[in-house]
């Protein structure tokens, strides 16, 4: 939010002010061009007695009278807007009132289509105040042909006068492509921890709080695993010396030391220690955090859960983004007060990501490659041509035309109407995942009006290109994601609803979506299992299965990956999956959501390897990752996709959006609004390219051409003095060699 003075101006990017396809934009016109929605609009040049003055222009308008959030200041751009160009907007807003306390504010665009349906896109959103004008700022993209737009400044509750003082909405200027981090000078694995291995004391280490620190003995003498492997060594000694940590009287108090110039900015920093609990527990697990204070954030540098007094390895990661930070503090805390804390071996240290992909390329080779021979015939005798019959003239052409592996991403209803989006999403991706449309909460977001248009809509463009469809989902766990009509609900009426919502969904679609989410994010969530009891959730499971027998059924859930939420960690997940198994839930697959930030590569891989265990596919079912540097972002989604693509138990990853302005998170995109692959983007086509498999050459002297590939789909050509014969092939996951005869 930006709080704005006396003389502060609205701040676009660089352009004239005919640009503006808002009419009468500061009011000198009075009210033309401007209406109330749903209330009465005033035009003001003062209020409070000359203590509220516009800081642009003459004057302002409020908004009074309102009754509903809804209710606000509107004006109809229909005719001024073009389709596929995206728009910035700029609002100068303020609160008025008796005894205000701040509100939400929002810009909204409500859109009539040229075939019927009626859109809502968020531009923007705030919290204003009645003491200062404030600038919301926005963005948005029309997918669709028009036959109505208005853009809304709204969102206080009832009751709450809104005041707009200039509206600006302009062509968006395309940003300057960001520059690739300066990284010559860093030391990748060097730890910036100082008497990490504490042979000088306690120097430079102090206590966070009063609390008391002591160097003990006693602690492991090897690194933790997972630094091992970025670090690649094996069983490097450690010197047993740990802090031991007392007189703990909150849960922040712990060792702590000042990091600030040993940081290079955009680095990716891994996080690895050996950490112990002792005292007065209660029986209670501990929660123990690695946390950075930069400036005035705070950052999660990894957690674990400690249910004992054995030594547990904490790992993580953190990076600083946006500008080199005057002072950053890198502590560790989070066991109850009185609970003594021990810390052996801390490391931090950047990773050297380019070491961490020549590493996977080879365990890639083992996991998604196979051998295949092809072997020319020929003859009176059907028998293998020979060197001497083909004398070097038959040449044998190898192109690989897709990869078998599942990358998909996710698309909305509004997607589909834009080619651009549509040409993207079909060349590039193989699955495909609905946003929010076969969400209950947009099946039937009010009782008894149920609609699965959109859903439908979306489910013909998937078959129409050949694609697969994980369905998402079914039910959602979280309080907040339940509709109101479902939270209102009677236990006996509940489960009559939840009933027929699978009925009605599973029987529609039989057949169609070769997974289902059946009740999204259990680890966060309980609404389901609260109101109906603990065998609900089994429950679903089981009438999925009996109402669609071919889908795979998974459980799905955020921050498992990361290392980083002491709900969510790998353990945890394992233990409810094993609970659901023995309750006789037909849990067929594992979702690892990966809203991911600042990915370490052995983090990932070690929560993969304890999943594995559980001899269920994994995937990747909501990929993405944030950073407002591209050449980061790329490098974030490189980790990403070459992790999952190198572990034998992961089976599919699904990017959760590509385009901007239609993805969950800021910085994630992959193609700008208007269509531009920025560098993320190109990165993705980079790992697809170099995940297909061609190859060129001769006969040996048995008539054997051999290669190893990539699984998927192939064409092969091969060329003798009298012609070429072609041949379509598949390369399947398998041990052996796969052995293609030609005759030739």
């Amino acid at each position: 939010m930006a709080i704005i003075s006396g003389s502060a101006e609205v701040r676009l990017s660089d352009g004239g002010a005919d640009e503006n396809i808002i009419l009468n934009p500061e009011f000198d016109s009075g009210l033309d061009g401007w209406s109330g929605s749903g209330c009465k609009i005033e035009l003001h040049d003062s209020l409070d007695d000359g203590k509220v003055v516009p800081v642009s222009g003459k004057y302002f308008v409020a908004a009074t009278g309102r009754t509903d959030t809804w209710n606000g200041v509107m004006q109809d751009v229909t005719a001024r807007l073009q389709r596929k160009m995206a728009y910035e907007v700029a609002a100068t807003v303020r609160l008025s009132g008796a005894n205000v306390s701040p509100c939400e504010v929002r810009a909204t665009l409500a859109v009539q289509t040229a075939d019927g349906r009626q859109q809502y896109i968020g531009v923007g959103k705030l919290q204003a105040s009645d003491k200062d004008w404030a600038q919301l700022q926005g963005k948005f993209l029309l997918n669709s042909t028009v036959a109505k737009a208005t853009i809304y400044i709204e969102g206080p509750r009832a009751g709450v006068d809104l005041l707009l003082n200039c509206l600006v909405v302009k062509h968006a200027q395309k940003p300057e492509p960001s520059p690739a981090p300066d990284f010559e000078n860093l030391v990748y694995g060097a730890n910036i921890i100082q008497n990490s291995n504490l042979d000088d004391g306690l120097n430079p280490w102090f206590p966070l709080g009063p609390c008391a620190l002591a160097v003990g003995e006693g602690s492991p003498r090897v690194l933790p695993r997972m630094a091992q492997e970025s670090l690649a060594l094996d069983d490097e000694p450690l010197n047993g010396k740990h802090i031991h940590v007392t007189n703990r009287t909150q849960t922040w108090m712990g060792p702590a030391q000042i990091i600030t110039d040993k940081l290079t900015l955009h680095a990716t920093y891994q996080v690895s220690a050996w950490v112990r609990v002792s005292g007065k527990m209660n029986g209670a697990p501990q929660n123990i955090n690695v946390a950075l204070a930069v400036d005035s954030q705070w950052l999660n540098g990894g957690q674990v859960l400690a249910r004992d007094e054995r030594w547990y390895e904490i790992g993580g990661s953190f990076r600083v983004e946006t500008k080199p930070a005057s002072r950053v503090m890198v502590y560790v805390q989070g066991p109850d007060a009185g609970v003594d804390l021990m810390v052996a071996g801390f490391q931090v240290f950047p990773v050297d990501r380019k070491a961490r992909a020549k590493h996977l390329r080879k365990l890639t080779d083992k996991v998604r490659k196979r051998d295949v021979v092809v072997k020319l015939t020929g003859g009176a005798d059907g028998g293998a041509v020979k060197k001497e019959a083909t004398d070097e003239c038959v040449e044998v052409r190898v192109r690989q035309t897709s990869n078998s592996f599942p990358l998909g991403a996710c698309i909305m209803r509004t997607n589909m109407d834009n080619e651009d989006f549509v040409d993207f999403f079909t060349k590039h991706f193989n699955w495909a995942v609905f946003g929010n449309e076969l969400k209950w909460y947009w099946t039937e977001p009010q009782r008894g009006q149920v609609s699965y248009a959109d859903a439908d809509d979306l489910l013909k463009l998937c078959c129409d290109n050949g694609m697969c469809v994980r369905g998402h989902c079914i039910f959602w766990e979280v309080d907040s994601m339940v509709q109101q009509w479902v939270r209102t609900l009677s236990t006996d009426d509940l489960s009559a609803a939840v009933k027929s919502r699978i009925d009605s969904l599973l029987t529609r679609y039989k057949g169609k979506f070769r997974h289902y989410d059946v009740n999204n994010e259990m680890l966060h969530g309980s609404f389901y299992q609260d109101k109906l009891g603990k065998d609900i959730r089994a429950t679903m499971f089981k009438t999925a299965s009996e109402l669609d027998p071919d889908a795979l059924l998974f459980v799905n859930d955020y921050n498992v990956e990361g290392m980083c939420d002491i709900r969510a960690t790998p353990e945890a997940y394992i233990e409810q999956i094993i609970g659901l198994q023995e309750q006789g839930a037909p849990v067929g697959g594992v979702g690892l959501q990966g809203h991911v930030s600042n990915p370490v590569g052995p983090v990932i891989r070690s929560v993969l390897d304890r999943l594995a265990v559980l001899g269920l596919p994994l995937w990747f079912t909501e990929l993405d990752v944030s950073a407002a540097n591209e050449h980061v972002r790329a490098d974030d989604l490189e980790v990403m996709l070459r992790e999952a693509y190198a572990h034998p138990a992961v089976e599919g990853v699904m990017l959760w959006g590509f385009w901007e302005l239609f993805m969950s998170r800021d910085d994630a995109h992959l193609v700008n609004a208007e269509g531009d692959i920025n560098e993320a983007g190109r990165r993705l086509l980079q790992l697809k390219k170099e995940w297909l498999t061609h190859a060129r050459g001769h006969a040996d002297e048995n008539g054997e051409f051999k290669f190893r590939g990539h699984h998927g789909t192939y064409t092969v050509d091969v060329i003798t003095s009298t012609g070429k014969i072609s041949q379509e092939f598949t390369v399947d996951k398998d041990d052996s060699p796969m052995v293609l005869d030609i005759k030739v």
